[in-house]
């Protein structure tokens, strides 16, 4: 019997490059009967925006319940007003009646019917948002600075990313023939092509990610993207060049030592007129060498760390035919979640409000959807999705402070001064019901969780702490938990993993502490930890600092 042939590439790999530049399958099954889509379609569905999920809640035995979730392209988290009417309502008319604001500063929708996903999309972009590049192995939504401009430099970095976001689309006219009848009807600069000329035929081996900072402003944990720009400024307040940042990335996988959460390394500098040439040819590097045999292993980060750094230095410069300058020295980062009322560079105002684990919706006395649509709709206020999943609200003024803030009264919506610092720092991933890769609890288990904590923190006078407190329902990370103070990752069945010693501010990983521990045992395990740290840290250093300096080990608490 002859010995099998070596795998040279996965089976997505094969599904990319037969898609006809991502038509085939699926633009075949758009319109058949089916509740659903064949395997190889939702591969190809997720570059345009969309993936098939199964609400587990519903399954009648064996038979799945098909549902959809789209999900948004929104540089830097920015809509008008009238996008998020739009957006408001397709939810009410399609989805579950909620939005969901992820932590790449996008929207999702939850719930849709493959019937109406046609239609769904259709009004998606007749609102002018694309849902074209926010999945699928390329460059996702591009995060910047959710803070409208503050001091001029927030809008010169808002309009550098939707610039940046319009380059880097996808080419391919399969979005607008499937979806849209072959009308492009996004706004736009991207061109529509039938080839592919920064991803080519087999696009990349991974999901893609780039986010662009200002100097200590880390909102978007620059450090956890494929590719971090730093944005640095003249004295004129003018974009002067970039501080670049490489091989970021959170997925892991339990039980494969091989797969770990990365922080990127510090690059180069690069004037501005350059950075599109350099952003450009460091996802030619992935696109030509990242692995495309096993998806475990395809993420830029673990390029980097086989080559090392100065090999995908030298292999860029190679590239460029020039070599990037030296990284040029910052501030220290810090998280803001520019929550509460903060005034704007033209003398308006925006309010920051946090969103419990991003969902928003009306349930019992916290009518949060309808508060919004109402705000929005009166005032013409400017939305922002953050990178923390919270929402700002633009453009507001002076004199309409007081009436909003009785509407959010009226709607039983707090505001920043009456939350704790605890539910403000927290974040979590949807995970069950619907998403695929869930295996545990995660938004719907975080909220009693961090109630418990709250009380734990109020009884050791540590209410005040700014704890960040991440979970998700799998390794993969999608709230970001392995930079947190505390980070509960999905194990098995009601089962997580304990990270401590993170860095909310994004700029240092956290460590295993625990495993295997049960849902109702979460608050238990890390109580001993807070009650050490309260006891024994010095110079007010936060919750992640003090275990990053002290060995849980060598104290009298145990480790699994």
């Amino acid at each position: 019997m002859g010995s099998r042939r070596k795998r040279t590439k996965s089976k997505i790999e094969v599904i990319k490059e037969n898609s006809d530049y991502l038509r085939a399958p699926l633009a075949e099954e758009v319109g058949n009967d089916s509740s659903h889509f064949g395997k190889e379609a939702i591969q190809v569905l997720k570059f345009h925006g969309t993936y098939q999920q199964d609400d587990r809640d519903l399954r009648e035995g064996r038979d799945r319940h098909y549902i959809f979730m789209i999900r948004g392209r929104l540089p830097g988290g920015k809509m008008t007003p009238d996008q998020y009417l739009a957006i408001d309502k397709i939810a009410d008319d399609y989805a579950d009646q909620t939005l969901r604001v992820t932590t790449r500063q996008a929207f999702q929708l939850h719930g849709v019917i493959k019937d109406e996903l046609k239609k769904t999309l259709q009004e998606i972009n007749n609102s002018l948002i694309t849902t074209l590049g926010a999945c699928g192995d390329i460059v996702r939504n591009v995060m910047a600075s959710p803070a409208p401009d503050i001091d001029g430099r927030q809008a010169r970095v808002q309009a550098f990313a939707d610039d940046l976001s319009d380059i880097l689309l996808p080419a391919s006219k399969a979005y607008h023939e499937v979806w849209l009848n072959g009308d492009k009807v996004y706004s736009g600069k991207e061109e529509v092509t039938d080839s592919e000329p920064l991803y080519g035929h087999s696009y990349l081996p991974r999901k893609f990610k780039v986010g662009i900072a200002l100097p200590k402003d880390n909102s978007i944990d620059i450090y956890t993207q494929d590719i971090g720009l730093v944005a640095l400024f003249d004295d004129d307040n003018e974009i002067e060049g970039f501080n670049v940042i490489v091989g970021g990335g959170m997925g892991m996988n339990h039980r494969k030592e091989d797969t770990f959460p990365r922080l990127g390394d510090d690059l180069g500098y690069v004037p501005r007129e350059k950075v599109v040439d350099v952003v450009k040819k460091i996802i030619e590097i992935q696109r030509d060498h990242g692995d495309r045999k096993n998806r475990k292993q395809a993420r830029m980060k673990y390029l980097i760390h086989k080559w090392g750094l100065e090999k995908f230095e030298n292999e860029l410069t190679e590239r460029l035919g020039y070599e990037l300058e030296p990284f040029r020295e910052l501030p220290d980062f810090e998280l803001d979640l520019y929550l509460g009322w903060n005034r704007q560079s033209d003398g308006n105002w925006f309010l920051g409000l946090s969103i419990e684990n991003g969902r928003i919706k009306d349930d019992g006395a916290l009518q949060l959807k309808s508060a919004l649509r109402k705000v929005v709709k009166e005032y013409g206020t400017g939305v922002r999705l953050t990178p923390n999943h919270n929402v700002i609200l633009t453009d507001i003024a002076e004199d309409d402070k007081e009436s909003i803030e009785h509407i959010f009264d009226d709607h039983g919506v707090l505001l920043d001064d009456e939350l704790s610092n605890a539910i403000k720092y927290s974040m979590a991933c949807p995970a069950l019901p619907t998403c695929g890769l869930a295996i545990t609890e995660s938004e719907r288990a975080l909220p009693d969780i961090i109630r418990d904590l709250d009380e734990v923190l109020h009884d050791l006078g540590l209410e005040d702490e700014k704890l960040s407190v991440r979970m998700t329902g799998c390794p993969n990370g999608c709230s970001r938990p392995y930079v947190a103070d505390i980070g509960f990752v999905g194990r098995s069945l009601d089962k997580y993993t304990i990270f401590i010693g993170g860095d909310p501010s994004g700029t240092r990983l956290n460590r295993k502490y625990k495993d295997l521990v049960e849902r109702e045992n979460l608050v238990e395990e890390v109580t001993p930890l807070l009650e050490h740290f309260s006891k024994n840290r010095i110079n007010g250093e936060s919750f992640g600092d003090f275990w990053n300096r002290v060995d849980v080990e060598e104290t009298e608490l145990v480790s699994a």
